[in-house]
């Protein structure tokens, strides 16, 4: 009954309740089970002739299985929750730190296991996510500063925390399920308090065991490779903390299409239980006593799975690390019984177990690329009668995980590696066979010597790698494809690569072969939708507290602002890049950054690095960094104007009068731009207070009408006069505001002043990325947590 196709039914059951905005109750999961089992039950009893309606009933029997599995689990955990009467409020907690602490700028975040709730009436989420800051005015950490934290210490601490709440934008990474497959429940930092303390060194519970012995693997390895370059690479082979790899080597990785051997794989996995079993079983056949006690080859299985278990669970425990201990259990399983199962019964066992135990993991792109490699290597060599060199079946399984992965990278990043045959034909044999041996033997205080050994063939390959990541044609990056494009090329790439399909007889064997590359061709050819002559789109980023709008006509685009930083990265990289390149924009023809204000420049530098820039406007001063990028820089002068595709383009402030007036504060001299098309207006003041609106209003007020409007100054007590709003009277403003954040915008009285004027209010911290289209003589918006609505957003899509 539980067949190969049933348990893809089942999966394919998760995969759809995760894409649901609401939930099913438990009377329509009864009422469905009940149903489709009755069915079944007539379909067997009097229409036995039809087996396959009888299949068909099964089939969907297990995807409502799937679904409601899925459903039952989020349920549950979504039932552990911060109430939301106790955001940012004071609350005591005792707890577990339950990770290994990360170190961010100003100090540190783990996660902790709360085991008790002081605060009288305070309800906490059992995993939350905390940081813990050191006073900016005193970097250096000492005992009345900021505290050591290790994993496996128990804590009091006091603690302000906001349920898990992300950036929702186009072609983003949602964090809100993201923390929810991790079940932390709420997010937040340690408040400075005197009753903050350790309560204990150690609690020995098996998960804060392994999260200590993974922290003292890793100081290990910092002393004994102190300043040595790789060192974070190293530490991430041991222990899977890929935190511990910075962003240029990172980078290097994903670029050569080798960063899949930075995640604990079924390659490492797979090898260190091979190499386990090999050596058991040869020492055990030695020694006869034993062999009568227990056969080697049962012996060798134990041994290999105990070492696999070890290494996964060092690891982390990630998704590619689970199908891998898993697959690995099957064969097992099988090698004690001696029954023989099939490759693809394994890997259907082990993609069931996933999914039961973690529904959420078919929202990672790792599941797919972990899953899709694996059945892309059963598919070229499970059941192939004709016995070839081992050399030719290692170039025929690269060559079928680098096409066949082609549609699937596509989709999830956009961009994939030219280089990557060349960078993995040295890296896996390198870095899976050498240096990951070296590693997991140096993680044992005994052979601690072995680590400069592992970090100089680490070396030798991270100096080819670098300089393959520094050739000009290293990537390809495009715009994200069409789903059906994706499901055409994966079809493409079945066909290509089926019998007869690979090395230079691929157009022999199966027929019509030379039909799968045709498949391919969509996935590159079919361009986004993009804006007519005379159209305005404009794209109203979700960058949090600060603001990055996106502009486009027929051939032209704009950036006004670039977000915020987020302490290490910035929402240039995190947001704006992937959403220009997800919509297949391939070049900035202008970019503004309107102030110095870090919430509205400090993206800047990720977006010039990323693509290219034809000019840039600001009115940054002469000494700002963005001022030598080699990119066109002028400044923004009240008056100055052009037009793209029938789209006028207007700066109204400042003037050179306001720029000699600014006595240095930024946002009095920030850039204000109305864009003008034939379907209606758009105002963009920036961060303008209400001195330059005032000047706005007499200098130029018949220019200032506008349909909609971003709201000045995020919404603050020093902007948006009631003056200001009835001259543009806008019908629709859009507050660009983080969740909670600490200035309280928008303020609650500017928001009433804007409704009480008739306009329709947004704002990105509760609605998400803005989408506006002007054109067919109108204009219309949607905002995308109302497009990609999900149930674990739902209390946020007002």
């Amino acid at each position: 009954m539980l067949t190969r196709s049933n348990v893809l039914a089942f999966v394919l059951g998760v995969c759809l309740l995760q894409r649901q905005a609401e939930l099913p109750s438990l009377s329509e999961f009864l009422m469905f089970v009940f149903g489709t089992l009755l069915i079944l039950i007539l379909v067997k009893r009097r229409l036995q002739r039809f087996s396959v309606l009888s299949r068909i009933v099964l089939w969907l029997l297990f995807a409502g299985l799937g679904f409601f599995w899925a459903g039952c689990f989020a349920q549950w955990r979504l039932s552990d929750a911060l109430p939301a009467a106790l955001e940012q409020q004071d609350i005591q907690i005792v707890g577990v730190v339950a990770s290994l602490p990360q170190s961010i700028r100003h100090g540190s975040k783990f996660l902790f296991d709360v085991e008790q709730v002081l605060t009288e009436d305070a309800q906490v989420p059992r995993r939350i996510a905390l940081a813990w800051y050191r006073s900016p005015s005193r970097p250096a950490r000492d005992a009345n500063d900021l505290p050591d934290v290790y994993a496996g210490e128990r804590w009091r601490l006091t603690v302000r925390l906001k349920q898990p709440h992300g950036n929702a934008n186009p072609h983003g990474f949602d964090y809100e399920v993201w923390a929810l497959e991790r079940n932390i429940r709420a997010a937040g930092y340690v408040r400075a308090d005197s009753n903050n303390q350790r309560l204990s060194a150690m609690v020995y519970e098996p998960g804060y065991w392994v999260e200590r012995l993974r922290a003292d693997i890793q100081q290990r390895f910092e002393y004994q490779l102190d300043g040595k370059n790789f060192v974070g690479v190293l530490q991430a082979l041991a222990t899977g903390d890929q935190h511990a790899i910075p962003p240029d080597q990172w980078q290097v990785f994903i670029r050569t299409g080798t960063i899949h051997l930075m995640a604990i794989s079924g390659l490492h996995i797979t090898l260190i239980s091979s190499l386990i079993y090999a050596l058991v079983f040869a020492m055990w056949r030695r020694c006869p006593g034993w062999s009568s006690f227990l056969p080697a080859h049962r012996a060798a299985v134990i041994a290999g799975l105990i070492a696999a278990l070890g290494y996964a669970v060092l690891s982390g425990f990630a998704v590619p690390a689970q199908r891998s201990l898993y697959m690995l259990s099957v064969v097992a399983l099988a090698l004690w019984t001696g029954r023989m199962v099939s490759a693809t019964s394994i890997l259907t066992w082990a993609l069931l177990v996933v999914v039961i135990i973690d529904p959420w993991a078919v929202i990672a792109p790792g599941f797919w690329l972990s899953f899709g490699a694996v059945a892309l290597i059963m598919l070229t060599t499970v059941g192939r009668i004709a016995k070839s060199h081992w050399l030719s079946s290692w170039i025929s399984i690269q060559w079928a995980i680098t096409l066949g992965l082609i549609p699937l990278t596509l989709a999830l990043f956009q961009q994939i590696s030219i280089v990557s045959p060349i960078a993995n034909a040295l890296a896996i044999p390198l870095i899976s066979l050498a240096v990951v041996p070296l590693v997991l033997l140096a993680t044992l205080p005994w052979f601690e010597w072995l680590l400069p050994i592992a970090h100089g063939l680490l070396s030798i390959g991270m100096d080819v790698l670098i300089w393959l990541n520094e050739l000009p044609a290293a990537v390809w990056q495009q715009h994200a494809p069409p789903l059906w494009t994706v499901i055409t090329a994966l079809v493409g790439v079945i066909w290509i690569l089926l019998p007869g399909g690979l090395g230079v007889g691929f157009l022999t064997g199966f027929p019509a072969r030379w039909l799968g590359f045709v498949a391919l061709l969509p996935l590159f050819l079919i361009k986004p939708l993009k804006p007519e002559a005379g159209d305005l789109w404009l794209t109203v980023l979700d960058v949090g507290q600060g603001l990055a709008v996106v502009a486009r006509t027929q051939h032209h685009a704009l950036l006004f602002d670039t977000g915020p930083q987020f302490g290490d990265t910035d929402s240039g990289e995190r947001i704006i890049v992937p959403f220009l390149r997800g919509e297949g924009i391939e070049y900035l023809d202008t970019l503004i950054v309107s102030h110095a204000d870090t919430d509205h420049s400090g993206g800047a530098m990720s977006v010039l690095a990323a693509l290219p820039v034809q000019r840039i406007l600001s009115s940054l001063p002469h000494h700002h960094s963005l001022q030598s990028q080699g990119v066109h820089h002028g400044p923004c002068r009240a008056g100055e104007s052009w037009y793209w595709d029938n789209v006028h383009f207007e700066l109204l402030h400042p003037s050179e009068a306001d720029i000699a007036n600014g006595h240095g504060k930024t946002n009095a001299s920030s850039c204000v731009l109305k864009i003008t098309s034939t379907h209606g207006s758009v105002m963009l003041p920036s961060d303008i207070g209400a001195v330059e609106e005032l000047e706005l209003l007499h200098r130029q007020p018949d220019k200032l009408k506008a349909n909609v409007m971003i709201a000045p100054h995020h919404g603050s007590n020093t902007s948006s006069t009631m003056a200001f709003i009835k001259q543009v009277d806008p019908e629709l403003t859009v507050f660009t505001v983080g969740y909670l954040n600490r200035y309280g915008h928008p303020r609650k009285h500017i928001v009433e002043r804007y409704c009480q004027m008739g306009s329709q209010v947004l704002r990105t911290d509760q609605h998400g990325a803005v989408l506006l289209r002007f054109s067919s003589q109108q204009w219309s918006f949607e905002h995308w947590r109302q497009l990609h609505r999900r149930y674990w957003q739902q209390d946020k899509a007002n």
